[in-house]
């Protein structure tokens, strides 16, 4: 089981994500990898080193772990030639948590998907992304997660030459942990991070747990949200087909590779949010159900975490104790409205 408490909350927030004021808690947003990162915390005395933290923390992984600069230490693992190099701590510890998502998830989560989203036109920032129409390049499925060698003791990674590393999903996630610990242990109060609406918290949660809205778009105000829960410990992260889409030709894409493919997953859920001990873990789990399709429950129930599925069709389906809907009642885990 995740150890995570979730539960429906009481009240709606007055924030997009988390409520923007209740006592002494604020919120501090910033513009960074391509989304939108919030800080909350329950001592306002801390709110701007809260800010400077997560600040610190993404530019980090944006200098480290990003696809689209070129002087990014990815990019230059990229460049070895098949090479073992040794790589920083931080890139060391994204591309094990990477591997570590694979094996957990079955290889539905699979880093080496890289070439595949370049030759799917995602090999930029998203803006641009979607100013381009050029056509798709054949590409193969990619090679498998088992391909990357680490060596910790020399903390020494081997990229097969070719072979270009995605680690958006876990880094996000990652990144959105190491945020939220490094913040509640110099603050020693409580804070809730979220980066692109994957959320992890630390420290002791406010009265009644963090509210946080589920919806298809992470931006969306709160009045359009599906659904209000509250988590008071680890992560909650949603994953999506509907967002992150951009068009070729006639093909509609979307950013959630399927590694057995090398194509984006058959859009059979548009949004699944999920539950972890912490927020890589509530992000693989979001991620591949993504790519599980129809066997999503299944593999969702092996994990043991809390997880609400929107089909295609409109149908929502809950699992490992996931609360009932705010709006329509929602039947036990495994149950479907």
């Amino acid at each position: 089981m995740t150890g995570v408490t979730i539960s429906r909350a009481g009240t709606e927030p007055e924030g997009d994500i988390v409520p923007a004021a209740n006592g002494d808690l604020v919120t501090r947003s910033v513009k960074a990898i391509g989304t939108t990162a919030v800080v909350a915390v329950t001592d306002a005395s801390f709110a701007e080193r809260s800010e400077s933290i997560l600040r610190e923390e993404l530019d980090a992984i944006d200098a480290t772990c990003s696809r689209f600069r070129g002087d990014s230490e990815l990019a230059s693992l990229h460049k070895s030639g098949g090479r073992s190099i040794k790589v920083s701590p931080l890139l060391f510890e994204a591309i094990r948590v990477a591997l570590e998502v694979a094996e957990l998830t079955g290889g539905a989560v699979d880093p080496t998907v890289g070439r595949s989203l370049e030759s799917l036109g995602y090999n930029r920032d998203f803006e641009e992304v979607l100013r381009d129409d050029t056509a798709l390049e054949a590409h193969d499925p990619p090679p498998g997660w088992q391909i990357v060698e680490l060596d910790p003791m020399r903390r020494m990674v081997r990229v097969p030459e070719g072979v270009h590393l995605d680690l958006g999903a876990s880094a996000k996630a990652l990144v959105a942990d190491r945020a939220a610990g490094r913040i509640a242990d110099q603050s020693r109060c409580g804070v809730l991070v979220s980066v692109g609406g994957d959320v992890a918290v630390a420290g002791k949660a406010p009265e009644g747990g963090w509210p946080i809205g589920i919806a298809v778009d992470s931006s969306a105000p709160t009045r359009f949200v599906d659904q209000v829960v509250s988590i008071v410990s680890g992560g909650l992260a949603s994953s999506s087909t509907a967002v992150r889409t951009w068009t070729r030709g006639t093909r509609r894409l979307h950013h959630i590779v399927d590694p057995a493919t090398g194509e984006p997953a058959v859009p059979y859920w548009t949004l699944v949010s999920a539950t972890g001990r912490t927020c890589v873990e509530a992000n693989a789990a979001s991620t591949a159900s993504i790519v599980w399709g129809h066997g999503a429950l299944e593999g969702l129930e092996t994990l043991g975490q809390a997880a609400r599925l929107l089909r295609f069709d409109g149908k929502v389906f809950t699992v490992n104790g996931w609360p009932e809907d705010s709006t329509d009642m929602a039947t036990a885990a495994g149950g479907e409205r």
